[in-house]
């Protein structure tokens, strides 16, 4: 049985003003190549761009791998390392009795995802030299300046 590709993403997302035009950005790393994705919406938050970040690493992946997912995000973080995240789908994407989880189209899609694919996420603290981070830091808001945005079409359709 051959072995999986062990894949390294590092990811960022954010938006201007949250919410506001937003990006997300990432680099995916195996052995001594890189790739980096990039892209946004004109009217987003920085939770849905961390998100998509992880989600974009994880779509632009060939053949099942196994991934160490980097991420200056908690909410991110732990919601898949602490089973946040299925306990909210299993409860029909409600937080508690009360609450709905938000963004459960990324989060539907994200846990997808890693059933395709070995994921370890680990969280990386922003801001504090890591290269890969802060170069995905530069892709999101490089992003999330661009002109003619598109729309974040489920964002925009729950918001009031």
């Amino acid at each position: 049985m051959t072995a999986l590709k062990h894949v390294t993403i590092h990811t960022d997302g954010g938006a201007l003003g949250n919410p506001g035009p937003g990006g997300y950005g990432v680099v995916l790393s195996y052995e001594q190549y890189h790739r980096e994705l990039s892209g946004g919406f004109r009217h987003t938050t920085n939770n849905r761009m961390e998100l998509l970040a992880a989600i974009m690493g994880l779509r632009a992946l060939k053949t099942r791998c196994t991934v160490t997912l980097y991420s200056d995000s908690q909410y991110l973080v732990k919601a898949m390392t602490q089973g946040w995240a299925k306990r909210w789908q299993a409860n029909g994407w409600m937080r508690n009795k009360k609450k709905r989880a938000l963004n459960p189209d990324l989060w539907e899609e994200l846990l997808q995802l890693c059933e395709q694919h070995t994921v370890t996420f680990r969280w990386i603290k922003g801001h504090a030299g890591n290269p890969y981070n802060e170069r995905c830091d530069r892709l999101a808001k490089e992003a999330a300046r661009r002109e003619n945005l598109p729309p974040d079409a489920n964002y925009e359709r729950d918001r009031p």
